[in-house]
């Protein structure tokens, strides 16, 4: 993987961990945890988007909606494990 390829990885893993965790309020994890947040919420959005027929498109902001859509379905997923826990 290009060095450049990676550092879009994390750029948009940041940008939508940080919008999902204004979203989500009080759910951040700090720049790091926003980081991974956000790559596996574009992973999960990656997956079940196309699947219910939504395509966000492939340019950086269409990207970064995705990842952050996923990204809040994560951390509304881990609020839920936390208050059931």
């Amino acid at each position: 993987m290009p060095v450049e390829a990676l550092l879009i990885w994390l750029l948009i893993g940041a940008v939508a961990g940080f919008l999902a965790g204004v979203i989500v309020k009080g759910y951040g994890f700090g720049l790091v945890g926003n980081i991974i947040i956000g790559i596996v919420g574009a992973v999960i959005a990656g997956a079940l988007l196309p699947k219910l027929g939504l395509f966000p498109g492939t340019d950086l902001l269409g990207q970064i909606v995705s990842a952050t859509l996923g990204a809040v379905g994560l951390l509304l997923l881990i609020s839920v494990v936390r208050r059931v826990a």
